[in-house]
Formats: C-alpha cells, structure tokens, sequence
C-alpha cells in the first residue's frame, strides 16, 4: 500500500510517499480501508516539532514514529482475534493521536476502541474532518469543571477560520451565544457565512485594544498574549488558548497556575483534552443531525500529494479543513 511518511524533521517538504506493507490486525484491533483522512495542525507540529520540547519524546534528531496523519474515515476491512464492535464493512471514523497515528494511508490498524460509527448519512470525506479538531472546538468551549457560555454571553473565537476555529464558530452559535470571529480581511465572508454576528480583521484591528469585553474567549493557537487577553475579558471570563510554541505552552501553563488565581479571570492553556472522547462524539452528531454543524472543507488531495496538502495549511491558504484521499 501506499502511505505517507517522514525520516527527519522540517518543513512539509521532508514528507515521502512509499510502497509499504500492509498492515495487520492484532488481538482487538480492526483494520480500516481509509477512504478520507484531513490535515491538522498536529500533523504539521509532528513534522516541524512545536513546541520544540516535544523532541524528548518525539525523537532528539529524527521522528521515531514515521507514519503522519490522525483523522481518518474509512470501512472496516478485516478484523483481529477478539474484536468484536464492528463487522466488516461498517464505516467507521477515529482520531489516531493515541494510536501512533498513520492516516495518511491506504490502510491503518488500530484498536477497535478508537472508532466510533461514522454519523448517518454523512460522506467518508466529511466525517473525516470532524474527529480531532471538532473535538477539540467543543472542549475548548468548556472548562475542566464542565462549565459552558451561556445562552446570551459574547463568545470571542481568535483564528476562526482554520481547523478548529470553523467548528467552534457554529458550535458557540449553537449555545445561544454571541459570537465574533477573528480572521484575516479575505477570510471574514468565510466566517460569517458560518454564522459570526461580528467578526475584526486581525491584520488591522488588535481587539484587546478595541475597550470591547467578552465573556469567553478562545484562542486556536496562542495568537494574543495573557496580559492583553485578560484586558478583553469581563469580569470572571475566561481566555483559553489549545497551543502554541514553546514560550507560548509555558506560559499557559503559568497562566493555568498563576493568572488565573488574579481578579477572577481564567486564563491559560486547556491541559483537559481528552481524544475523540466518545460523550463529545456523540455531542457532535447530535449537533450534525440538528443541522447545526456543517462541514467546511477548503481542497481535496490524494494522497500522492500529501506534501502539497500539508504545505497549504503550514502556509496558512487553508480556508477550513483540508481533505485526503487515498
């Protein structure tokens, strides 16, 4: 089978595609015909190790793991000793980041506890953009203690037209809540098209800066620094931010143990994500089947061209998610 891969780190330029074998089920593992796997930010952050400490486990000079790629829509092909959820056939999607990833491939193997049943209805490319970064849009819109915006709270989403930031747009639409969309000029139709009430050029406007208060703010990417989000927040709002860089994962992590306990505003890196975890699955078809939440995806590339899929989003022309196909 065909299967893209990486020996050293860099850019997407590094990515090869080869002839592999492929690969078997084990005990209470199932093997998927991948018919749609999309590109996030992770697999480029597994290229390009960021933040950079992430080496220590990754691999010193080269990736230990080679194979790239976590979401993946596909039908079970075969099924290892002991399986037992699925028959072959029934189309299935997963998030591989505990599963030593792979997606971008013909085939993957993994334990049949990472699939879920694909929503009904619903095409292999589109449930393939859904498992990591929905996922990680609607855990980002919740607090570790389960707390949520409420119906009526102004919902401030900063890289809104990305991976993540297209499901968390609808997904704080569907709380009842207020929502601005931060993006770049030629994205702004994009986003609210997807439902923004308000959106700010981010090239033009610093929205710390505009005296502008929210009640919760979401940050894809470490975008804005800790102090000038809190001057953003109402009192008791909170700033959450899923990564960065380096700098940007410690100082999250100062913000989780020390901002957060000054004037009542939270804010720091969300250290809760919990993979493709089932209750926020089945969160994401209901809001599917209530036509909450449509898909967006910018291009399709096969998988000859998984370089050029991943150079796209690394160069930031994604508008949505970027598909695969096999």
């Amino acid at each position: 089978m065909k299967a893209a891969l990486k020996f050293r780190y860099g850019t997407p330029d590094v990515v090869e595609v080869r002839d592999v074998v492929i690969p078997e089920p084990g005990e209470g593992d199932v093997q998927v015909r991948v018919r749609a796997a999309s590109v996030n930010r992770a697999d480029l952050d597994g290229i390009e190790p960021k933040p950079g400490f992430i080496r220590l486990f990754t691999g010193l000079r080269a990736p230990r793991e080679h194979r790239i790629g976590w979401d993946v829509a596909g039908e079970v092909e075969s099924l290892g000793t002991g399986a037992t959820r699925f028959a072959v056939g029934d189309a299935v999607f997963a998030d591989l980041a505990n599963h030593g990833a792979g997606s971008f491939a013909e085939y993957v193997v993994a334990p049949e506890s990472a699939f879920e049943p694909m929503p009904p209805g619903m095409s292999f490319e589109d449930a393939a953009t859904l498992p990591h970064s929905a996922v990680l849009a609607l855990q980002g819109l919740r607090t570790r203690q389960g707390l949520t915006p409420k119906a009526g709270d102004r919902v401030l989403i900063v890289g809104a037209s990305g991976n993540v930031g297209p499901f968390a747009v609808q997904i704080a639409k569907a709380m009842g809540t207020h929502v601005t969309a931060v993006a770049s000029l030629s994205k702004l139709d994009l986003v609210r098209e997807l439902g923004a009430d308000a959106v700010i050029d981010y090239e033009t406007t610093d929205f710390t800066r505009t005296g502008d208060r929210w009640d919760w703010i979401l940050d894809t990417d470490t975008h804005t620094g800790f102090w000038r989000a809190r001057r953003a927040l109402t009192p008791g709002g909170r700033y959450i931010t899923l990564g960065g860089g380096g700098w940007a994962i410690l100082r999250g992590m100062f913000g989780n143990l020390v901002l957060s306990r000054i004037g009542g505003k939270w804010t720091g890196l969300m250290l809760w994500w919990k993979p493709f975890h089932r209750p926020d699955v089945d969160r994401l078809k209901e809001l599917i089947a209530a036509g909450q939440l449509r898909i967006l995806i910018d291009r399709r590339y096969p998988l000859d061209e998984a370089r050029e899929a991943l150079r796209q989003l690394h160069e930031g022309r994604a508008r949505g998610k970027i598909v695969i196909l096999p």
